[in-house]
């Protein structure tokens, strides 16, 4: 039997309860757990994320050099601008970065609270009909 029940990305931010909505919109989740200073979701598909208060948090300033990217969240959709216009609804920022070079299409987004996050779109298998 494993010793570990659940893993969570926990986000720490200002207003846990904001940032829960957000995530568990963009997520079509619910919410799973909530205490004074700590929210938990899970998404749709199972991703599992928690928000943890923290009055001092500041967001990373990345794609600026003042500040490291020390981690971000990346989530695979089918429609990169469809995406888009659900994050820019419901109160996030496109974060402005050069196109990546490879296979993927990715795009760099914030949160309402200012953590990074990438929308990356695997191309088709097989090609479009019609």
């Amino acid at each position: 039997m494993s010793v570990v029940k659940a893993g969570f990305v926990v986000l720490d931010c200002a207003e846990p309860e904001k940032l829960a909505v957000f995530y568990t919109e963009l997520l079509e989740g619910e919410q799973t757990d909530a205490t004074a200073n700590r929210v938990e979701i899970r998404g749709a598909d199972g991703t599992r994320l928690a928000f943890r208060r923290d009055m001092n948090a500041t967001p990373p300033s990345w794609p600026r050099p003042e500040n490291s990217l020390q981690a971000h969240l990346d989530f695979v959709v089918e429609d990169l601008d469809e995406a888009e216009r659900r994050i820019v609804g419901l109160g996030g920022r496109p974060v402005e970065t050069k196109e990546p070079a490879g296979p993927y299409e990715e795009r760099g987004y914030s949160d309402p609270a200012g953590h990074s996050f990438t929308l990356r779109r695997v191309p088709a298998t097989a090609p479009k009909q019609g």
